[in-house]
């Protein structure tokens, strides 16, 4: 079977798709990488199915493939302590069940099936149980952005809970409060029990007012550590057991972390920012035997420190790329001294980098023949006192003194950043194929500069971070060849928002493309299903503070917009309900403003047919095309 599916990767690879690495984990003695790898072809009309391959780190060389279920999606690889066993997750999301698959001796088997959702497992300390977070008879997949359920019958009767529970001989056996969603756990260092962030009620919508607590293994039953005012990411218990660390800080989506790093004592307190001031934003942490790890976003650039027990940080390792492995952005060796993770930028797709610390060093070379279509650069500019930091991408091809039409995309968030990424597919590959210049900007409000940055947008949606952007677009003018006529605004999500808010508030933008983007801060506070994540950054809810979401709402300005805009979102959008788009496209046509609206049937947040997103993007491009003029 492991040759069989070694060669049809192969096969798939060689007609010019990209080969995709997934939820790298580096084995304990930093010897071998598992990841899922699968192959995106061109043009497909179906999700990929992946395998799960075993790689030497020295050279790359496939030591092992397993598959052994065709219609799972595979995930969550992860070694027990001493190497022997290699567990991941087989999920079958059709019916909604789930295997936990262990690899012992080179064959695969089932350890346990599960009638719902598991994710994350993790071994003890000693490697003698074996963790898992448990969603039994969902309602729907884990997270805001997939598919919401329908809203039929009485509502918020039964919200999904997700539990830890513990691999038992041919079973899972659930073990925190039945009543908790945990978001993220880790193992005390003694194996009797966990550290856990989770809420009370519905999982989409309560990590932002989650808890970190304790749960006993042996009774399951919960203690509360902490309360903080800050979102939570990755809760680790220091090796000693006294000291629970987390990243918090302002966070706009679960998982997207970005913060300072806190510490707050085991036995309950109050959390620490032992990083104040702190120019960047850390994304990931790990407690090994030889210390603390994270890693943060600086400016444009990943970085991994080790923290000293004052909280002194000590690079070991950056670069201006995206990575990311199975549990952070690095997967670390059990000394600390070996890493593994998928790498890309803008010039070099998706690839394993292994090797020691220093020296990480690209171990596969399936995508080694695919061509960048741009030259990125990373600019900076000032706005308001702000050092703004962004990505311009340029076509591969300029005509000397030709000048050319730009789109400025606008991530999603607010809390997120761009990174860069190999530009494979989608609208953004094929405007630039057809010689548009694309600005990504990371505006206040944005990962990597701090948590005075990430807070410069509260109470202020739309607001400095436009001027940011408007800024940023003058900074590019000056330096690259770029028609002030010809520029569109898109993106999704925040991103969505924010191009409903530049088409009401400046006529610069000749055509726009909004998804799922939020029209009516006040009706949306009433319709989605993560309000809880509105409250910091509107200081207060809609019924408290109805002013500040009526003044930052799009809807509010409608008057002034001019600019053709086309709109999308997903029939069972939990973040962005297709109501918002409604309403914003209604107003667009009463004004007598070009305009289109598609609703996809079945698709959440996030669209995951690919007819869908391939129909997304022959629309964007098209209305771009159609106001701007085509580049070519």
């Amino acid at each position: 079977m492991a040759g069989v599916v070694a060669a049809a990767l192969a096969a798939a690879a060689a007609v010019a798709g990209v080969h995709q690495y997934e939820r790298v984990a580096i084995s304990p003695a930093g010897d071998l990488v598992a990841s899922v790898e699968s192959v995106e072809l061109p043009g497909r009309t179906a999700t990929p199915h992946g395998a799960l391959v075993v790689r030497g780190v020295a050279d790359g060389a496939v030591v092992a493939t397993y598959d052994p279920c065709n219609s799972c999606a595979y995930s969550d690889p992860t070694w027990s302590p001493n190497g022997q066993i290699l567990t991941f997750l087989g999920a079958d999301r059709r019916t909604r069940t789930a295997e936990i698959l262990q690899v012992v001796d080179g064959k695969v088997t089932a350890a346990a099936a599960f009638p719902g959702l598991l994710a994350k497992p993790r071994w003890s300390p000693d490697g003698t149980v074996l963790a898992v977070l448990a969603t039994a008879h969902p309602s729907k997949e884990s997270g805001a952005t997939n598919p919401g359920a329908a809203r039929v019958g009485e509502i918020d009767s039964a919200p999904d809970e997700r539990r830890i529970a513990v691999l038992a001989p041919g079973a899972v056996r659930l073990i925190s409060p039945a009543d908790r969603f945990v978001y993220e756990y880790d193992w005390t260092p003694d194996g009797r029990g966990f550290v856990a962030t989770d809420a009370v009620g519905d999982g989409d919508n309560n990590w932002w007012v989650a808890k970190l607590e304790a749960v006993d293994l042996a009774t399951g039953a919960a203690r509360t550590i902490a309360a903080p005012k800050v979102q939570m990411g990755y809760p680790r218990v220091s090796a000693d057991g006294r000291t629970v660390n987390f990243i918090g800080g302002l966070m706009s989506d679960f998982p997207v972390i970005g913060g300072d790093l806190y510490a707050v004592p085991f036995a309950g307190g109050e959390p620490v920012d032992v990083t104040p001031g702190f120019k960047g934003s850390f994304n990931a942490l790990t407690w090994l035997r030889s210390g603390l790890f994270a890693t943060a976003l600086v400016g444009e650039r990943q970085t991994l420190f080790q923290v000293g027990k004052d909280g002194g940080l000590k690079p070991l390792w950056s670069e201006a790329a995206s990575v990311g492995a199975g549990d952070g952005r690095l997967s670390l060796s059990a000394d600390g001294s070996k890493a593994a993770t998928t790498r890309q930028t803008f010039a070099a797709a998706p690839h394993i980098a292994a090797g020691p610390l220093t020296a990480l060093q690209a171990i596969t070379h399936d995508n080694d023949a695919l061509v960048a279509n741009a030259e990125a650069r990373s600019i900076t500019w000032t706005s308001d006192g702000h050092t703004v930091q962004g990505w311009l991408l340029a076509p591969k091809i300029l005509a000397p003194g030709k000048t050319y039409p730009m789109a400025v995309q606008i991530h999603g968030g607010p809390s997120s950043a761009v990174e860069p990424r190999f530009v494979s597919e989608g609208a953004t590959r094929t405007l630039l194929d057809r010689g548009y210049f694309i600005f990504e900007p990371n505006p206040r409000g944005s990962y990597g500069q701090g948590e005075a940055f990430t807070r410069a947008n509260v109470e202020d949606f739309g607001g400095g971070d436009l001027k940011d952007i408007l800024a940023g677009v003058d900074a590019v003018e000056k330096i690259a060849p770029v028609d002030d006529r010809r520029l569109a605004v898109y993106g999704g999500s925040y991103g969505g928002f924010m191009t409903m808010w530049a088409v009401t508030h400046t006529d610069r933008f000749k055509a726009g493309a909004a998804g799922a983007g939020i029209a009516n801060w006040v009706s949306y506070y009433g319709q989605n299903g993560i309000d809880q994540w509105m409250v910091p950054f509107f200081g207060g809810t809609a019924y408290d503070n109805p002013a500040v979401y009526d003044r930052l709402s799009p809807i509010r300005y409608i008057k002034a917009a001019r600019t053709p805009t086309f709109i999308h979102v997903g029939e069972l959008d939990v973040e962005c309900p297709p109501a918002q788009s409604l309403e914003f496209w209604h107003g667009l046509k009463a004004m007598g403003t070009p305009t289109s609206l598609v609703i996809y049937p079945g698709e959440g947040h996030r669209l995951l047919k690919p007819a869908n997103q391939q129909d997304v993007e022959a629309r964007t491009v098209a209305w771009f095309d159609k106001y701007l003029g085509s580049a070519q």
